[in-house]
């Protein structure tokens, strides 16, 4: 299985990998109900299909998403994969969510995923959102720097973090990789993040690749319609007009292209994502094994420069 080597670490990661957010179940950002039999069975499978890295958050679920990665894990009998999660989205007791890159919250944060994760060492630790002030960003990344230090986190990055910060912030500590997102909907990051993380070494893990679920094919009028209420997509302005019907037809040339090398609309999405090279690898999502095995091609399957340019017409 073809691996890339994740920005200046030593580790080496598979073109896509399993995203953990929706396991999580509900919360305030959350995708709605999710049974955790399946959410295992669908990590168990994403391993068997050559997938070496999960990502996840402490705020997916309220903690649930890595209490569930990390039964994945103790129930799993092959080579341990590579372990993500990330920091910097708290909640209260009602389960309200917050922002804090403060150092206390911070390391308290970090030592709870290590016991939620089950492991003495995460292997990319991440700031989830950059504060708006900058000094309590980097106040955050000194204290993920020294966790590095201290051996709790092997590697460090960001998440939905701007190139002037990361000029900033990379002169007290390197930055492994960026964690954007990134799809045919949405494409901000062409402009700066991706030229500015590809000349200066920093990895490219993209989430969203195929837009929240809109450009897997499975994604009808009707099903959006008959989302549940506690699925942040319902207030997403891309799953309603006048967005919709673009994206819809978006679809559509995504399916005549997949037809032709009997792939799925969602495996052509994010294999659009990986056409780029400063993109390391693609965060996918999953909820069941039939979903995971609906965008395992996507490992391998590569885009012509006419399909591109299909594509994107």
């Amino acid at each position: 299985m073809e691996t890339r080597s994740l920005g200046n670490s030593d580790l080496t990661i598979t073109p896509i990998g399993f995203g953990a957010w929706a396991i999580g179940g509900e919360w305030e950002f959350g995708w709605g109900s999710q049974d955790d039999e399946q959410s295992v069975a669908a990590i168990h499978r994403a391993l068997e299909r050559g997938m070496n890295w999960i990502d996840t958050a402490a705020v997916y679920g309220l903690g649930h998403s890595e209490e569930v990665v990390a039964r994945a894990l103790r129930e799993w009998s092959g080579t341990r994969p590579h372990v993500f999660t990330k920091c910097g989205m708290i909640w209260n007791e009602q389960g309200k969510v917050g922002y804090s890159l403060r150092a206390e919250s911070v390391r308290r944060e970090c030592e709870a995923s290590l016991r939620r994760l089950e492991t003495n060492v995460i292997d990319l630790y991440q700031i989830h959102w950059t504060a708006d002030d900058l000094e309590e960003t980097v106040e955050g990344w000194e204290t993920l720097a020294k966790l590095q230090q201290e051996g709790k986190v092997r590697w460090i990055g960001f998440s939905n973090a701007s190139v002037a910060e990361m000029e900033k912030l990379s002169t007290i500590a390197p930055i492994t990789s960026l964690q954007p997102p990134y799809s045919l909907i949405r494409r901000a990051i062409e402009s700066e993040q991706l030229p500015w993380c590809g000349s200066h070494d920093i990895g490219v893990i993209v989430y969203s690749p195929m837009g929240s679920g809109l450009l897997t094919g499975a994604m009808t009028r009707e099903r959006i319609a008959s989302l549940p209420p506690g699925d942040w997509r319902t207030r997403n302005d891309e799953f309603k007009e006048p967005k919709l019907s673009a994206n819809l037809q978006l679809v559509e040339r995504l399916r005549a292209v997949g037809a032709r090398h009997d792939r799925s609309p969602g495996e052509v999405a994010i294999a659009w994502t990986l056409r780029d090279s400063a993109v390391t690898g693609a965060i996918v999502g999953a909820r069941d094994p039939k979903q995971v095995d609906g965008i395992i091609g996507a490992m391998e399957f590569r885009l012509t420069t006419e399909e591109i340019a299909e594509i994107e017409a």
